[in-house]
């Protein structure tokens, strides 16, 4: 089980640290950025037909993760509209996702965000 990832850029600069928040009501995620805590990313548990996740930030307007997470295809909304979708695309020998942004929305936020999600996603198809 993953309880720490570094996520960075092309010349090895970490742009984000992912953490597993163990003690916690479902799986949640911490972001760390420039060494503070940035979001948590938290799978919603008590949802009646669709899962989705959460992406609490600083201040109002936190982005939800909503759609197939299995598949996956889902998107980012926020408030005000849709601010990025990600969809498995197989072009290749494994399984690749794209994503796209809107612009204005944090890149590395969404990004950062997707990896939480699957790394959740990943665990509870292992403990079914």
């Amino acid at each position: 089980m993953v309880q720490q990832l570094s996520f960075q850029d092309i010349q090895g600069q970490e742009l984000a640290l992912i953490r597993q928040k163990l003690l916690a009501w479902g799986p949640t995620y911490e972001i760390y950025r420039d060494n503070g805590l940035f979001a948590v990313v938290k799978q919603e548990l008590f949802t009646f037909f669709n899962c989705w996740f959460t992406v609490d930030v600083p201040g109002p307007d936190d982005p939800e993760a909503k759609g197939d997470f299995i598949a996956p295809e889902y998107e980012f909304w926020r408030q005000f509209g849709l601010r990025a979708t990600v969809s498995k695309q197989w072009f290749a020998w494994s399984d690749t996702c794209g994503v796209e942004i809107a612009e204005g929305e944090d890149d590395l936020l969404i990004l950062v965000s997707t990896v939480v999600i699957d790394l959740a996603c990943q665990a509870d198809q292992q403990r079914r």
